[in-house]
């Protein structure tokens, strides 16, 4: 449990970089995606999740932990 948290605080703290340091680029990022189709923000979705995957199974297994 202390790894989710672990995982979740690092979420925050990037997200909260990317508001504080570059807030106009973010804004038009979202301004893009809302002229984006459903299909192409879920399969953008996906394969990020499935990155995201790799790369925790990556650290754990090849780089131990």
């Amino acid at each position: 449990m202390s790894d989710f948290i672990t995982a979740l605080g690092l979420v925050f703290v990037i997200e909260g970089l990317l508001y504080a340091f570059v807030p106009g680029h973010l804004k038009a990022v979202i301004a893009l995606m809302q002229n984006t189709s459903d299909d192409a923000l879920r399969l953008g979705g996906l394969i990020a999740a499935a990155f995201g995957v790799a790369l925790v199974w990556l650290a754990r297994s090849v780089l131990g932990s």
